[in-house]
């Protein structure tokens, strides 16, 4: 009986660690694996050039609407053709996560 409780154990844990529970992203973490910094810079306020946005301080929502019409290809205006390239390494739970930590700065 105890090697069968220590089995459904094992089985429910392997579960919730592949998807049965959601787990928080690191949007500062993904900002920097992304090189979202590269452009944008390290506390996203200062940007290589004068034409790319600061992103420090963007609401949440905007900033990941933004980051998803230029991987869609939606939004194809002023800098996005150099973003459109990372973007699609970005899954939507990782755009959601830099958007929220983004928001925080």
């Amino acid at each position: 009986m105890k090697i069968r409780s220590l089995l459904i154990a094992a089985v429910t844990g392997a579960a919730l660690a592949h998807g049965g529970a959601a787990v928080a992203l690191d949007g500062a973490a993904l900002y920097a694996q992304k090189t979202c910094a590269a452009c944008h810079g390290k506390d996203a306020q200062t940007p290589i050039l004068p034409t790319y946005p600061k992103l420090a301080g963007q609401n949440a929502a905007y900033a990941a609407q933004q980051m998803r019409d230029i991987k869609t290809g939606t939004r194809a205006n002023g800098q996005s053709a150099a973003m459109k390239g990372v973007m699609h390494l970005v899954s939507d739970e990782e755009i959601d996560a830099i958007a929220q930590w983004l928001a925080t700065l």
